[in-house]
């Protein structure tokens, strides 16, 4: 999944795709790199962000949007309201990325109502918030009790089991150690039936490990990426397609029994 940040201040590339005709090239750009399917962002939810209107959003959101009409692979839109959620399923796009895992009844109303697929995230608090002091009794088992929850409620609103994808939301209201916890023991997600998707690219873990600035972790953001594939991961979203999707064709040669021989 790559990234397509419509916003002046997304952690990592906040401004670079702001005008839509650079937001355009640059998911083209993405899925000549390889991208499986494009991520449409138009509010940062980076911590201590500030929202933004609906208005503004689905002005910054639609037009790129309509523009990647017919293209090869599928859109999503990252977004946490039910109107930008409408209006971008009806603009073309084929899934809900919400970080607030349809908490709100008119976004799940708003899926429900379509044949989108859904990606629901877990957080602990919001974006202005998050990081101050996050707190958890057992990282792993309350964010696997919290998407079982998210799941039986999409379920019970309509929306089928296959549509769903999950994402335990690296970053979000966690401090470095339960983001390393979740890494390690990612695999126990996949129990939960439904695709795992992982986001881990440049985000400020791979920072405080490597002390790198956000624009130098790469090589970390392609290695956490092929950790998360290791450990269940079926989607991994990314600023960086073409490094990591090299990466994942090197691990999936070597694990792929059929691949070539000699």
């Amino acid at each position: 999944m790559g990234i397509v940040n419509a916003t002046p201040d997304s952690f990592s590339d906040g401004g670079l795709y702001l005008q839509h005709d650079n937001a355009l090239a640059h998911a083209h750009q993405l899925i000549a790199d390889g991208a499986d399917i494009l991520d449409i962002g138009g509010e940062s939810t980076r911590p201590g962000a500030r929202p933004v209107s609906v208005q503004e959003e689905l002005d910054r959101v639609l037009p790129i949007i309509e523009g990647l009409r017919g293209t090869s692979v599928p859109i999503s839109i990252d977004t946490v309201k039910p109107e930008v959620m409408r209006a971008a399923i009806n603009a073309g796009a084929q899934m809900v990325n919400d970080i607030n895992a349809l908490q709100d009844t008119a976004a799940m109303e708003a899926v429900a109502s379509s044949n989108a697929a859904v990606c629901l995230m877990h957080k602990q608090g919001d974006p202005q918030t998050m990081q101050q002091q996050p707190h958890y009794k057992n990282v792993v088992s309350e964010i696997s009790a919290f998407l079982r929850e998210r799941i039986a409620a999409a379920e019970a609103a309509g929306i089928q089991r296959e549509r769903v994808v999950i994402d335990p939301g690296f970053g979000f209201g966690k401090t470095l150690a339960h983001n390393l916890a979740l890494l390690r023991q990612l695999k126990s997600l996949t129990e939960l039936g439904v695709p795992l998707l992982a986001g881990l690219s440049r985000k400020s873990m791979l920072g405080a490990l490597t002390g790198q600035d956000v624009s130098q972790r790469l090589p970390a953001s392609v290695a956490a990426a092929l950790i998360a594939v290791q450990r269940g991961a079926t989607i991994v979203r990314v600023h960086d397609v073409r490094a990591t999707v090299d990466a994942l064709k090197i691990w999936d040669a070597v694990n792929n029994m059929n691949g070539a021989q000699g």
